[in-house]
């Protein structure tokens, strides 16, 4: 009997051990994850606008390999999207430390500096990202953009020009080459640029918008509104003074 009762209590005792021991919880160490999926966290961060998100994620990119120009570029994005100009910048001159012919750097680097104004030194940008890369279509345009800014619509037609020979379906090239041929009165020019950028790209609203504006000043009103109309159905916002003259 007294056997029985100490077998008993060595049962009990292990009983308890084993279920103590299987009670508790094993902490493992989160998996490490590659650049590449980082990079993957980064960019779906940022579709979903979580900018805070995408930003830790390249910055992790860049601890594992800190000369990711891509990353660097990437990053540099986020703090522009964020109004964080000088980081901005400085990304992307870290990019073209890095990789001194890297285009895309000096590319974007110019759309920092014409965001904040200086048309003098996005010029200069654009024009080294050109000359690594003559066929840089939008570095091209956007070239073209900073000489109609600065009054220069001659020089804007040109680069606008190279952009659609280029590529003789790039709709941007059209539109903004009626925008610069509409500055200097050149209305019929103009015309058959908005309407070729449409035959392109049908659902390009500003080109109805800028071609309602032009038949309005013809006083052709019935294609104004047609315009007006497709323009507003691709969520253009149009002047209300604009609107009520037409109607």
């Amino acid at each position: 009997m007294k056997i029985r009762i100490i077998w008993l209590i060595i049962i009990t005792a292990l009983f308890l051990i084993i279920s103590c021991s299987g009670s508790k919880k094993i902490e493992k160490k989160d998996r490490v994850l590659s650049v590449e999926e980082h990079f993957n966290l980064a960019f779906a961060a940022a579709e979903r606008g979580n900018l805070s998100e995408a930003e830790r994620e390249y910055k992790e990119v860049l601890k594992v390999d800190p000369k990711n120009v891509k990353a660097h570029i990437n990053l540099g994005i986020i703090y522009g999207r964020q109004g964080k100009w000088k980081d901005e910048i400085s990304e992307y001159k870290k990019a073209i430390k890095i990789q001194p012919e890297f285009a895309q750097a000096y590319y974007h680097l110019g759309i920092a500096y014409a965001e904040r104004g200086d048309l003098d030194e996005a010029l200069k940008q654009y024009e080294k990202a050109i000359k690594i890369n003559p066929d840089y279509i939008e570095a091209i345009n956007n070239l073209g953009n900073i000489y109609l800014r600065k009054g220069r619509a001659e020089e804007a037609i040109s680069q606008y020009k190279k952009t659609i020979e280029i590529n003789p379906n790039y709709a941007k090239g059209y539109y903004n080459l009626g925008c610069a041929y509409k500055k200097i009165g050149l209305i019929e020019e103009a015309l058959i640029s908005f309407n070729r950028a449409l035959e392109i790209d049908p659902k390009y609203g500003e080109a109805h918008y800028q071609l309602a504006v032009i038949h309005f000043e013809k006083r052709e009103y019935k294609l104004a509104i047609e315009h007006v109309q497709s323009a507003e159905g691709l969520g253009i916002k149009v002047d209300p003074k604009f609107l009520e003259v037409l109607k």
